[in-house]
């Protein structure tokens, strides 16, 4: 067995876990919205992304359709539903909820309940050499593609205005008002944002884990880990909680598979025993 490409499998999967739960964990610790219907967003943009390869119109071009079209239900969602709940978290839950449950009937209606196949572009395809092991070249794309969605995000949250402005919304809404912004649609435009991330991950995760109805759930489940061994609203600790998940679940599958199926909930039981509020928290 060869453990650096099974590190490296982790890698890739933790980076994808990172796309994905980067909206969920900014727009909860950040904006106070929790949105369980983040995984149905994925998978929105997982279908989408295939139709428009099954189109022939290319896998760069389904990325992008699928960031637009998720980013576009992220943030109605947001303007016509969450906005007026946003300090209602039980009401969040409830509503995301049964938003989740629509679009996974909706999800089956259109694309049936049949897996979909997703194949990696062809320049991508095929493996390279790795300390003596075969690595898939779209993993290391998709590693690399995660490196820099890492820093791109960590810039914007941290060292940018609207950063600053998007922090400084949640803590004293009225000063921010006080100095002409509309925090109404710039927590739309963010909410989006992080909508159309998990609909781009959709289609980047499909050559890796398939394009299926029920990844809906699967993927909110593990989001949710990730935001818990993380912590809530910083981007760093969404990085640290799926790359920590990612590393688990492959070395888990690869040395011991009879428990593969549950161990990387041990992690998030034990720091929500230990550090309830994750390893890292957003800092006011």
């Amino acid at each position: 067995m060869n453990w650096t490409v099974q590190i490296l499998n982790g890698v890739a999967f933790g980076l994808l876990l990172f796309l994905i739960s980067a909206g969920l964990s900014v727009t909860f610790g950040v904006m106070r919205v929790l949105n369980l219907n983040h995984g149905g967003l994925y998978a929105i943009g997982a279908f989408v992304g295939y139709s428009v390869i099954h189109a022939g119109w290319g896998f760069g071009t389904a990325c992008v359709i699928a960031f637009v079209v998720t980013a576009v239900i992220g943030a109605l969602e947001e303007k016509f539903l969450l906005w007026r709940i946003r300090h209602d978290e039980l009401a969040q839950v409830l509503l995301t909820i049964g938003v989740l449950l629509v679009i996974s009937d909706v999800i089956e209606w259109i694309w049936g309940a049949a897996p979909k196949r997703v194949a990696p572009p062809s320049f991508l395809s095929g493996s390279v050499d790795i300390m003596g092991g075969q690595f898939p070249v779209y993993r290391l794309a998709l590693i690399l593609f995660g490196v820099v969605a890492v820093l791109v995000l960590i810039f914007g949250m941290d060292r940018t205005r609207l950063g600053a402005i998007v922090r400084a919304g949640v803590d004293d809404d009225e000063l921010v008002r006080l100095h002409g912004i509309d925090l109404h649609w710039l927590f739309v435009a963010v909410f989006a944002v992080g909508a159309g991330i998990a609909g781009l991950a959709g289609v980047l995760g499909g050559p890796i884990s398939g394009t299926y109805v029920g990844s809906e759930y699967d993927v909110l489940t593990l989001a949710l880990v990730v935001v818990v061994i993380g912590g809530l609203g910083s981007i760093q600790g969404a990085l640290l909680g799926a790359l920590f998940v990612g590393l688990i679940d492959s070395l888990s599958k690869a040395a011991f598979p009879e428990v593969a199926a549950f161990s990387v909930y041990v992690p998030m039981i034990l720091v929500l025993v230990a550090r309830p509020q994750g390893l890292l928290v957003r800092s006011s």
